[in-house]
């Protein structure tokens, strides 16, 4: 094979959307994640449309940039119902055939209403996500912030689950992810929220907030199910 050749093969096998030897996962979900329909391993490197492709069946709109059914569940405009997708928690700016995986990533679609919320910039379910892999390769400093000296033990196992800090003081949150641990109600349901700290963007500082016992965040995954938010 001529050295033109070579260079051309290699370049339409990474069109071509390659692996890259890694592995991200997959999870495709209904109503906020209260079902769960499927949960696999998909190379990384593949665009999170070509590893969709992978494991289910799908039909896309507009040039094959939005996904319309996924194994047969259709979206309607007139029951505002659709397929929304997540990485690493954060939901996606860009169509999924425009975002690669990189290794770690966790893609996740689910199938709800959008009646009340069309938006939900980033959810709790893919947690330790977003604080271990970001999106799009760009990772923030993670800071646990806990209550009092009660918590310390578990907020400091908590950091190194996350690869941060833990600290008894609420920090400046603009350039950080925060995990804020809030005393528990005796006899409360545990809850646990997410928001945008700063921006509107995925990839922008984000501050989880979990009231109850945090030795449940250390479990796998935690509470055992996925949700947007918990008993927000």
């Amino acid at each position: 094979m001529s050295r033109l050749a070579f260079v051309l093969a290699v370049v339409v096998l990474a069109g071509c959307g390659g692996e890259d030897g890694g592995r991200a996962t997959l999870w495709i979900t209904r109503d906020q994640g209260a079902h769960v329909i499927l949960q696999k391993e998909v190379p990384s490197g593949l665009t999170a449309m070509q590893a969709l492709d992978r494991v289910a069946r799908i039909d896309t709109r507009y040039g094959g940039r939005y996904v319309q059914a996924i194994n047969g569940v259709v979206g309607s405009l007139s029951s505002r119902r659709d397929w929304f997708y997540f990485i690493n928690g954060y939901e996606g700016d860009r169509s999924a055939a425009e975002y690669r995986l990189r290794s770690g990533d966790v893609e996740w679609w689910d199938f709800r209403s959008w009646q009340k919320h069309i938006r939900e910039p980033v959810v709790v379910g893919a947690f330790p996500e977003p604080f271990l892999h970001g999106y799009a390769g760009r990772r923030l400093p993670a800071r646990v912030v806990y209550a009092g000296r009660h918590q310390r033990g578990v907020a400091e196992r908590l950091a190194k689950l996350l690869g941060g800090r833990a600290s008894p003081a609420l920090p400046d949150a603009s350039r950080m992810n925060l995990l804020v641990l809030v005393p528990a109600t005796p006899g409360a349901t545990p809850s646990f929220s997410a928001e945008l700290s700063r921006g509107t963007a995925p990839g922008d500082p984000v501050s989880m907030r979990f009231r109850g016992n945090p030795a449940l965040l250390l479990r796998s995954p935690p509470f055992g199910r996925l949700r947007y938010q918990v008993n927000r």
